[in-house]
């Protein structure tokens, strides 16, 4: 199961999406719909914190690298969540590694 919660800030005109759970099978397709939903949206900024996710499929590491290549910023902050976005970065040659934050 994987819970997605938007937070947004007007302030900094961007959205947060934190997600909890797994983001695995029938999840990552929730993900994505979820992430077209923000495509028709204003916000400027998308982050996807991945803080409380607890697995992640290939399934899941391939949209999370296409989000990425649109210009989400991916959040880290545990061992599993790093590992990912550590590989998103190195697999994706000339992208901004800037983008890629880890807590």
């Amino acid at each position: 199961m994987l819970k997605i919660t938007s937070q947004r800030d007007a302030k900094l005109d961007s959205l947060t999406l934190v997600l909890e759970g797994r983001l695995a099978g029938p999840w990552v397709e929730e993900l994505q719909a979820s992430w077209h939903a923000l495509s028709a949206s204003e916000h400027h900024h998308v982050v996807i914190n991945l803080a409380d996710v607890t697995y992640i499929d290939a399934d899941g590491k391939t949209l999370l690298a296409c989000l990425w290549r649109q210009g989400a910023d991916l959040r880290a902050s545990g061992c599993l969540t790093r590992c990912v976005v550590e590989e998103i970065r190195r697999n994706e040659p000339g992208g901004p590694s800037e983008r890629i934050a880890t807590s």
